[in-house]
């Protein structure tokens, strides 16, 4: 069989919080979101959607060919399922295209209550084989999330066994405990992290101790290193590894961080927008741009790796010892119009900047430039110095034309 008749075009699956990075996500490439809604989710934290707001984002995806998935993840205790059905039932009805649950109650409830949303199988639930994939399909699924633990051999001969849709994570945060079913937190805390409370313990730092043989439990004599430990894992990123994961069949590339920035948002959707397009255009002479790995960069809080995709993770793929350093990039601002006679740009501000900064202007499809700020005037028109306001109105002079959405950064 060859390359062309084995291709399918994965779809880019981005992480929107709230209303303003899905339309983001969108923007920069993404071909769905996922998003939490008022209830069942995993993020509690993050700014779970009303309806109205989920109706609006249905809304502005369809209008650019997108969809809209809602993750109801959480693993139900008694009486958490109350209301799941007229919540299932909602959400259909405002057009969401999926709803991702883990919990075999919720996916009951929401196929006999719900009928016609699709139901996708969450990585919460730990799908690593074929017969899992068989039986979640046989159960009226037609998506199932991947487990994280599963090898890139694995998803080879997943494939090869089930015709069932595969989801897998490409970048983004990786949970310490076996498909993110931990309950740290819930000790430490008192926040239950798999009904959407996590307070992300393993990320802490830790002392290390002795406990001799035959001592009292509450003797402790604390080990001389100048390392604190953790149990956190690294971040996950196969942005060199893409063609393997399109080669195997996964039809949709899924980028971890619902809690995350408009910053962090739009740059990996574009980075592998550009990617996945640039492969699909022509794999046979496709290669790994380092720019894009750069770009990725920009926005990366821990070291990355490529998780277990191609080995077991090693102490190198914890967050201890020598680290690397990892640049420091700051969003500062969006662009909110362009005047292309003037080539005067309106920039909403997000962070503080000053006269003189070097910054970088970006945009859908990899466009960017550098600069530096040379004069900048506020909404009265006088000549400023300092950006110092949150979301304060702003004009300057670009060097090359930029686009409403398109966005400012600079390295710290």
């Amino acid at each position: 069989m060859t390359v062309k008749q084995i291709l399918k075009r994965p779809e880019i699956l981005a992480p929107a919080g709230t209303l303003e990075k899905l339309k983001t996500a969108i923007n920069y490439g993404a071909d769905a979101v996922y998003i939490g809604g008022n209830a069942y989710s995993l993020r509690s934290r993050a700014g779970n959607f009303s309806y109205e707001e989920m109706a609006e984002g249905v809304c502005f995806a369809k209008k650019h060919n997108a969809k809209v998935y809602v993750a109801a993840n959480m693993i139900t205790h008694e009486a958490n399922q109350a209301g799941a059905g007229d919540f299932f039932q909602k959400i259909r009805d405002i057009g969401v295209a999926a709803v991702i649950i883990s919990d075999p109650a919720l996916v009951e409830i929401c196929i006999t209550e719900a009928p016609g949303l699709a139901v996708h199988l969450s990585t919460q639930a730990s799908a690593a084989n074929y017969e899992t994939l068989e039986f979640w399909r046989n159960e009226g699924l037609e998506r199932v999330v991947l487990a994280r633990e599963v090898s890139m051999k694995e998803v080879a001969e997943i494939r090869q066994h089930t015709s069932v849709e595969l989801e897998a994570f490409i970048h983004g945060a990786m949970c310490i405990s076996y498909s993110g079913r931990c309950t740290l937190s819930n000790h430490m805390s008192m926040r239950d992290a798999n009904r959407g409370g996590c307070s992300q313990s393993c990320r802490w730092k830790y002392d290390l101790f002795d406990l001799p043989f035959g001592t009292e439990r509450n003797y402790f004599t604390e080990n001389k290193t100048s390392e604190k430990f953790s149990m956190s894992a690294v971040d996950l990123s196969m942005i060199e590894h893409l063609p393997d994961l399109i080669q195997n069949g996964v039809d949709s590339l899924k980028i971890e961080g619902r809690m995350k920035s408009i910053h962090y948002v739009s740059t990996v959707a574009n980075v592998y927008k550009k990617a996945v397009d640039s492969y699909m255009a022509d794999p046979k002479h496709y290669s790994c741009q380092q720019e894009w790995i750069d770009e990725l960069w920009k926005v990366a809080q821990r070291e990355l790796s490529t998780g277990f995709y191609y080995h077991i993770p090693t102490e190198n793929e914890q967050l201890f010892g020598p680290r690397r350093k990892i640049p420091q990039y700051k969003f500062i601002g969006e662009v909110i119009s362009y005047d292309k006679d003037t080539q005067i740009a309106t920039i909403r501000q997000r962070n503080v900047f000053n006269l003189g900064d070097r910054i970088e202007f970006y945009g859908p499809g990899m466009r960017h430039f550098t600069q530096q700020v040379a004069e900048m005037h506020n909404e009265q028109g006088e000549s400023i110095g300092r950006a110092p306001h949150p979301m304060m109105i702003l004009t300057m002079p670009v060097k090359q034309a930029v686009q409403v959405g398109d966005m400012i950064r600079k390295q710290k």
